[in-house]
């Protein structure tokens, strides 16, 4: 089966290729660290994170590089506002993108490079701009000249003359073209900056991401990754600088992921109407929101809403039950022979499953067969007990759960916590029915469901589940 991605840069799914197999490098862009992520923010992360697992269980090395943008406008601007060094600002929220990303298990990448720490590869990035005639500088301030650079506009579809007639009429005097970007910027009076040989200042944006990831990676690596916000103008002016410079394709495949909208307008903090990802955490389980954000193909508009993440919970109890009863019934299963029929059952889970995720990382679809798979084990459960089968079946259930980054074991986590106590609570309800004290039997029960907790009467004795509502 050949794995297939959407390139942005040819508008096309194309056949997957590394250029060195098996290593795959592959690069992410990582947050202005200036707030907590809200979930618009998250999308990515777990989407790329995802790509990056699906990759590593074909058995590539994936080599991720995902960066932190520490040092920007909105960066100072916050921390003017709440009188804190801008630096240190960046550090605290880093440090809280950390928090958040673990609670979806989103894995660290092999590198976080930050801005702040590669100051001096973006000066001598800078300098081979101006050196090779695609850059000027103009009273401290660097600007890349847009012009110069033949293929602008290949990853966007935007061309320069309608950029030109795009353009702002209050266009800054100091550029040769309106649309020519920064590459360094002349700091104010007591604002961060750093030396350079155009005075004290600070790099653009845009400059930042080209350095690190052909730094970490190299002139002309696998993936680059990011929100469909990006492609114009960040990523676009990254291939601009980063081709310019090393006379080389910067990237072989433009992955983006689509946009959370509420009301099918984009969640953004400068609107206004985006929601932290920890005060939802505050509601939902972490696989929850992770469920939820892989629920819609990564391409595609995702709309927000409270009952679709309450949807998206009740839809991950049902695989999780299905894999608490599968546990309970493997520990109480015996040897036997025979089984083939449901082995190769099995087996085509992971076909159907790979299929999905091979057309362009269909998580959708992916969960789909995840769905198809409870079914199945459900139908079994009443009827098999040979060891083998419900173990393969077991194995082979967690093993695509965990591909996509969902895990059940936190719910055995979850019932260790309660255990005992609800045990003993079961224990005193049973007691209760068999003196036909049902009155108080059925207040224990209402307490433990009211604690989310249901209880279950069934012909094999009392099983108990969280609601996970």
């Amino acid at each position: 089966m050949k794995l297939k991605v959407f390139n942005t840069l040819s508008g096309e799914k194309e056949e997957f290729i590394p250029r060195e197999p098996p290593v795959v490098k592959m690069y992410a862009c990582g947050p202005t660290t200036y707030n907590y992520i809200h979930l618009g923010n998250a999308r990515p992360l777990v989407v790329f994170d995802t790509v990056r697992r699906y990759l590593e269980y074909w058995g590539y090395l994936v080599i991720y590089v995902q960066n932190f943008t520490d040092v920007d406008d909105k960066i100072l601007k916050r921390a003017q506002e709440e009188e804190k060094e801008p630096l240190a600002l960046a550090e605290n929220y880093i440090q809280e993108y950390f928090r958040d990303a673990e609670a979806l298990n989103v894995q660290k990448a092999l590198l976080h490079p930050r801005v702040s720490e590669n100051i001096e590869e973006i000066i001598v990035f800078i300098q081979g701009l101006l050196a090779k005639g695609y850059a000027y500088e103009c009273a401290g301030d660097v600007f890349f000249e847009v012009a110069k650079f033949k293929e602008y506009g290949k990853l966007s579809g935007r061309s320069l003359s309608e950029l030109r007639v795009g353009a702002r009429l209050e266009v800054d005097p100091r550029k040769k073209e309106p649309f020519d970007f920064v590459l360094w910027k002349k700091a104010k009076a007591d604002e961060l900056a750093w030396d350079s040989p155009w005075g004290r200042g600070r790099p653009g944006w845009h400059i930042e991401c080209s350095v690190m990831s052909t730094k970490y990676l190299g002139p002309s690596f696998d993936i680059h990754a990011g929100g469909l916000d990006l492609i114009f103008p960040h990523h676009e002016n990254e291939i601009a600088q980063s081709e310019a410079f090393h006379g080389l394709p910067m990237a072989k495949y433009w992955l983006h992921n689509g946009f959370i909208t509420i009301d099918q307008a984009k969640m953004s903090k400068s609107k206004g109407n985006f929601f932290l990802l920890r005060e939802i955490l505050k509601e939902f389980e972490p696989e929850v929101v992770r469920f939820y954000l892989l629920s819609t193909h990564y391409r595609r508009p995702l709309d927000f809403s409270q009952s679709k993440l309450e949807e998206a919970a009740r839809a991950w109890e049902r695989l999780k039950n299905t894999d608490d009863l599968l546990q309970e019934k493997l520990a109480e299963a015996e040897p036997q022979k025979g089984g083939e029929v449901y082995l190769a059952e099995i087996s085509l889970w992971e076909k159907r499953f790979c299929e999905a995720m091979n057309d362009d990382f269909n998580t959708a679809l992916a969960l789909a067969v995840l769905f198809e798979a409870s079914k199945t084990i459900n139908g079994w459960l009443g009827e098999l007990t040979n060891h083998l089968v419900l173990e393969k079946a077991a194995k082979k259930y967690r093993q695509l759960a965990e591909i996509l980054g969902l895990q059940f074991v936190q719910r055995e986590a979850e019932k260790a916590l309660w255990g005992e106590l609800v045990e003993l609570v079961i224990a005193l309800r049973q007691e209760a029915r068999e003196r036909k004290d049902f009155a108080v039997a059925d207040y224990l029960r209402e307490k433990l469901q009211s604690l989310g907790i249901i209880v279950e009467d069934t012909p094999a004795g009392v099983r108990w589940k969280l609601d996970g509502k």
